[in-house]
């Protein structure tokens, strides 16, 4: 495995060797021998090699700390500062950059544990309105390069490039490294690439030489490299289940290689099967367009705890506004309404519920929502609250006539008048009641 965009030495890649594929991420030159440290048209050290470069089409793309970046690019001040996207000492991380990465701080982290870590950081209040359009826009790149276009989340996603070499007259490579050089130019962000055979693995090599990677994995490697790596590697290996492993004298991927699927069914139940699978680098999952998406949410950290239901159910409303309008953009709509709370000791509570069918008003969000809320507030003081939408349909399936509910198609009428004064006029320029 030889993928990274750093440079080749003759520590790295001897010279004397000889690597079949690669790619300059300069010049964007490629072919089918490499016997130098440097690319042979331009002389660039950054150049990506691998037996099977040319043979390969799955891909994941990952924006290196989207948000941090975005804010970085936005403000060349911070450019070589530690700098964390999040709420303030009562927040979480939600973002942070690699310089910021050096004194241990990480997403998901409490603010407050983060800038004990790292005193000097600079705290930027998030943008998910900018963030969002950044994201949009390099998706739409991604989907000019192949329709095989599958979001993971605002950042990232697989891409599957198989017979697109006529197209764009060169091999899935070259094309990436294309489109990375593009998205820098567009957007001033790097992004790391990972490619191989399956989903799997492309997005497990987009992880290990950020940022700015180009990170390869063939086929013939595949069981070879996998062998070294931790069990965390692994899709769907957790914290949790990492140290039932780790408990069972399991820490790398080759100790799963020697057990059969049996062997990991029984001791695991279906995440044995997948384990026996993902050991050996085999994933025959599609990329699917569309289907990136699982959730959409909106949340907010109190400057000081909550615990009575008015001031709670004040706040459920605007975010419940906020995923309506999210799911609305994207033309979209979700069965399955999801609370969540933290009480002042961390503690966090999620609550769910599936609805009889998918929508997009924040009416409905809010109803359902509500109900839940009700059940948990119990006089307990509440550092967060948030509210989100999963299991999602067409907007075409989304709130049908209800004939138990007569009032419901007035109600979405309303909604609707509303969103058309706000685009009009501005969000300011009308609410409704429960906003008061």
């Amino acid at each position: 495995m030889n993928g990274s965009q750093r440079p080749i030495d003759d520590a790295g890649a001897p010279r004397h060797s000889l690597l079949m594929g690669y790619l300059c991420r300069i010049c964007l030159a490629e072919g089918a021998e490499f016997r130098s440290a440097a690319c042979p048209a331009c002389g660039s050290a950054c150049v990506v090699s691998n037996p099977e470069l040319h043979q390969l089409s799955i891909a994941h793309i990952d924006c290196d700390s989207f948000y941090a970046s975005v804010e970085k690019r936005d403000n060349p001040a911070l450019r070589d500062k530690p700098v964390l996207v999040g709420g303030q000492k009562r927040g979480v991380v939600m973002a942070a950059c690699y310089v910021a990465r050096q004194y241990g701080v990480h997403s998901a982290m409490p603010m407050f544990k983060a800038l004990r870590a790292c005193p000097d950081a600079v705290v930027v209040k998030p943008d998910m309105a900018k963030y969002g359009r950044i994201g949009r826009d390099i998706r739409e790149m991604m989907r000019n390069v192949t329709p095989l276009v599958e979001p993971i989340s605002i950042d990232e996603a697989f891409l599957d490039l198989t017979g697109t070499e006529r197209l764009h007259g060169g091999s899935p490579a070259r094309t990436l490294g294309r489109l990375s050089l593009d998205i820098a130019a567009e957007h001033g962000i790097t992004v790391s690439v990972g490619l191989s055979h399956n989903k799997f693995l492309a997005k497990l090599s987009s992880g290990l030489n950020k940022p700015h990677g180009f990170t390869v994995i063939g086929r013939q490697e595949t069981v070879s490299f996998l062998k070294t790596q931790p069990v965390s590697r692994i899709w769907g290996v957790g914290k949790v289940f990492q140290r039932r492993l780790e408990r069972d004298g399991i820490t790398q991927i080759g100790q799963l290689q020697h057990l059969t699927g049996e062997d990991l069914t029984r001791r695991y139940g279906e995440i044995g099967g997948r384990l026996a699978r993902l050991s050996h680098g085999r994933d025959d999952r599609k990329v699917v367009p569309g289907s990136g998406r699982k959730s959409l949410s909106s949340e907010t950290t109190f400057a000081d705890d909550i615990s009575d239901i008015a001031g709670l159910s004040r706040i459920l409303w605007r975010q419940a506004e906020k995923v309506s309008g999210g799911v609305k953009k994207e033309g979209i709509g979700g069965r399955t309404v999801t609370l969540k709370l933290k009480t002042s000791r961390f503690a966090t509570r999620t609550r769910s519920r599936t609805l009889p069918h998918p929508t997009q008003l924040a009416d409905a969000i809010y109803t359902a929502a509500a109900a839940l809320l009700a059940k948990e507030a119990d006089g307990t003081p509440f550092r967060l609250l948030g509210v989100g939408l999963s299991d999602f349909a067409p907007q075409s399936d989304c709130d049908p006539i209800d004939l138990a509910d007569p009032d419901s198609q007035r109600r979405k009428k309303v909604e609707s008048a509303v969103d058309d004064l706000r685009a009009r006029f501005g969000r300011d320029a009308i609410g409704k009641g429960r906003m008061l």
